[in-house]
């Protein structure tokens, strides 16, 4: 494997692409013309414009990026996380085409994608599944009847879901048929699958999520749990890893069924079996078939590159280590510095990065893709970084979290910084014992104190106001890179 080509943007490319240089593999990056002046196109060995801003016109561009694969004698597609990375069409088409994809086959990601025929291949593995139906729901009457057994509040949810999309609380009887047929709606608009369930809802559950790696020779590992409880609106915010409150047993018991639910579906490479706690049991969720946002809390108390794990795979080696060869150590949180208010709902902000300073020192890593002067652009995802701590214990990493927050600057936008420092400081989250409604039962915008006087700040400020020529925007040094580009 001589060449890569990553099928993504931002953070993860270039995240990808450094596992990759290391390996001694070349990049190939692909952009849109929004991202012309993007670092991850800087840091590609090559880079291809493949179409227009929106997304659906340039990155979900199937058979283009096989194309550029083609032109350019790519030997392999890794897709990162978004996107296509969960296209089973894709995989399949990337295969058919001669060129390796860097995740599981088609088939796996085909049956996990979907939550019903997930919920279908693991029953056999005696995997704790959440009360509920394992069919798609049509009927109103039955619908009805089975959500009377299960007993309210119940869950209906898009079998096709993800995201919080197609997903409807319902904690009565009376309610019951506008909220299905508001879930059918939101999951026929959303994923064109109007399918959906009925589940037991558990009402404070906490989210965790087991990482594993399969190889092509049958060898299944995990990687511990990742604990991914603070949300806003059904996506994660802030994820450390191990948990705060499993124990050996549970967490040998979670890992276990996560080998398990691998096994199911015959899985190769990385991936993230999901699970939902609460009061000491566990409940399978989904499967993530991709890497996930979050992986790097697992690289920081397990040593390990999974990027460089996933392309090893890919290549058809055996895993180098066994289960007892892996241990937790230390601890690892990440904060998704999103380009979002949470003092107005967590609404996205655009606009350019008038100043934009990273944190550093020991035990800080930030995973990002902007630099000072660049604007954020409105036709993808809203975060910006990924801020990842390491301490020897959880205090630590805490403490340290806290230290890196103040040191990122960014001005110019609204951040979820602030609200990473909030939760950093409430004590639901330092002792430990929060669960997935951490926003609507501890945060109130109103105790964001954003300290605006640093005099460092204000300077640069001003002197950009005073000399906007002299500000980052204009980069020059942008079209003084060595990378070459290509078109098609």
């Amino acid at each position: 494997m001589k060449k890569i080509l990553i099928a993504n943007r931002g953070e993860i490319a270039i995240r990808v692409m450094r596992s990759a240089k290391e390996m001694g593999i070349k990049t190939v990056a692909v952009y849109s013309e929004a991202d012309r002046n993007a670092l991850h196109v800087q840091y590609a060995d090559e880079a291809v414009l493949i179409g227009p801003p929106p997304s659906n016109q340039s990155y979900l561009l199937v058979d283009k990026i096989i194309e550029v694969c083609k032109q350019l004698k790519v030997d392999a597609i890794h897709p990162g996380y978004g996107f296509l990375s969960e296209n089973a069409g894709f995989a399949e088409k990337v295969n058919k085409a001669g060129i390796v994809f860097i995740g599981p086959l088609p088939h796996a990601i085909k049956i996990m994608g979907d939550k019903l025929s997930a919920k279908a291949a693991v029953k056999n593995y005696n995997i704790p599944m959440v009360p509920g139906t394992d069919k798609a729901m049509t009927d109103i009457s039955e619908a009805k009847n089975i959500a009377r057994e299960i007993t309210y509040p119940i869950l209906i949810k898009a079998s096709a879901g993800g995201g919080g999309k197609g997903m409807r609380i319902v904690t009565e009887e009376k309610e019951f048929e506008e909220q299905m047929q508001l879930a059918v709606n939101e999951a026929t608009s959303a994923f064109g699958n109007g399918a959906v369930f009925i589940e037991k809802y558990v009402s404070s559950p906490r989210h965790i999520e087991i990482q594993i790696l399969a190889d092509t020779h049958g060898n299944i590992v995990y990687l511990f749990e990742r604990e991914c409880s603070v949300q806003r609106r059904h996506q994660k915010v802030i994820e450390e890893a191990p948990s705060a409150i499993l124990t050996p047993e549970l967490r040998g018991k979670m890992g276990q069924s996560a080998i398990n639910v691998a096994r199911a579906c015959n899985y190769v490479g990385a991936g993230t079996v999901e699970f939902l706690f609460d009061n000491g049991n566990f409940y399978f969720l989904e499967m993530n078939t991709r890497l996930q946002v979050e992986h790097p809390v697992t690289e920081f108390i397990t040593g390990l590159d999974l990027v460089k794990e996933q392309i090893k795979i890919a290549k058809g080696e055996k895993l180098s280590f066994t289960q007892n060869d892996i241990e937790i150590k230390g601890h690892s949180i990440e904060l998704r510095v999103y380009a979002e208010d949470p003092k107005n709902n967590f609404l996205p902000d655009i606009g350019k990065l008038k100043l934009y300073k990273r944190p550093q020192g020991n035990g800080v890593r930030v995973d990002d893709a902007y630099d000072e002067g660049m604007e954020i652009p409105i036709y993808y995802d809203p975060m910006i970084a990924k801020l990842i701590t390491y301490g020897q214990d959880r205090q630590e990493a805490i403490e340290r979290m806290k230290r890196a927050i103040d040191e990122y600057k960014i001005i110019g936008i609204e951040t979820t910084l602030s609200f990473g420092k909030f939760v950093m400081e409430t004590d639901a989250f330092t002792s430990g014992d929060y669960n997935t409604h951490f926003v609507q039962n501890y945060f109130n915008p109103q105790n964001i104190d954003i300290d605006n006087k640093d005099e460092t700040i204000a300077a640069i400020i001003m002197a950009n106001v005073l000399n906007p020529n002299n500000q980052k925007s204009e980069n020059k040094n942008v079209t003084d890179s060595n990378w070459r580009k290509n078109r098609l």
